[in-house]
């Protein structure tokens, strides 16, 4: 151990004097790297063989997960095409008009707005594509909000956080209607005017009414996360979550909700209406 110290001392000396040194360093340096390397693949060996076993559980994790996945989807795809055959028979005894199919393109979110009492965004979506102002926008989840602005490749989305944003619902078990408005928070909407002897629960999935003919009836907006009674106040307190991911969701979906049609006067539903509720020419001689 001396000798090693009193080597490395004379060397050290030696190119602090000498400038050919530095070449002899060079060379020593080449004959000492496969030395080097040798010495380093057990390690990397070692790094290697456990990146590669903890790839492999996480592949077989996201294996098995996305096969559950795929089982549910299938499980709720068979039971989709049965409630939808059935809701074919129903509509055929009842003689009703069959659903549109709802067309809608794809955006992607370009930026959100910067002022913290606002909840809008910026999607690549403009007039170029059909976009209007007063669209409904969705995600993978459920209702977002709707258009407010569009220029000609883009457009400005309110989302259902922003507190001057309002939507009627329905209660999708029983079918009670409301108004759910927003609260500034990304997490947490007021279910507006709900009679303290109304059904409404907790966990109830509140659902679009259609009634406002902007937003088609039928998607899922929020779930009701506290009911609260006061004996003395009309009104009970509740407290919903919006389904959509409004803070995490990249891509979203523009609906073309199909016109509703509204009968007109002429229309032989309102003649045939208008002549059951007519008294007879007897009655009135």
């Amino acid at each position: 151990m001396l000798l090693c110290a009193i080597l490395a001392f004379v060397l050290m000396f030696a190119e602090h004097r000498f400038s050919r040194m530095e070449e002899v360093r060079a060379q020593l340096t080449t004959v000492v790297a496969p030395i080097q390397w040798l010495v380093s693949v057990p390690s990397d060996v070692l790094t290697w063989g456990a990146l590669a076993l903890s790839e492999q559980r996480e592949l077989v994790e996201e294996n098995r997960r996305l096969r559950e996945q795929l089982l549910t989807l299938s499980h709720r795809v068979q039971r989709m095409a049965s409630l939808t055959a059935d809701n074919v028979r129903l509509r055929e005894l009842l003689n009703a008009a069959p659903q549109d199919e709802m067309h809608y393109i794809t955006a992607e979110l370009l930026s959100l707005d910067s002022d913290p009492f606002t909840h809008q965004m910026v999607i690549d979506r403009g007039r170029r594509d059909g976009a209007y102002v007063g669209q409904p926008v969705m995600d993978a989840s459920g209702v977002v909000g709707q258009v407010t602005a569009v220029s000609a490749y883009s457009s400005r989305v309110l989302t259902l956080a922003d507190a001057s944003h309002a939507l009627p619902v329905q209660v999708n078990r029983n079918g009670l209607r409301f108004i759910v408005q927003g609260t500034g928070r990304y997490n947490s909407l007021d279910v507006r005017h709900v009679p303290n002897t109304a059904d409404i629960r907790e966990g109830d999935l509140l659902v679009s009414s259609g009634l406002a003919g902007r937003f088609p009836a039928g998607y899922p907006v929020a779930k009701v996360t506290g009911v609260e009674h006061d004996p003395g106040q009309p009104f009970a307190s509740v407290t919903a979550e919006p389904v959509a991911q409004l803070q995490r969701s990249r891509h979203f979906l523009l609906l073309f909700p199909p016109p509703s049609v509204q009968p007109e006067a002429g229309d032989r539903l309102w003649d045939e209406t208008f002549s059951i509720t007519e008294p007879p020419e007897e009655l009135i001689r």
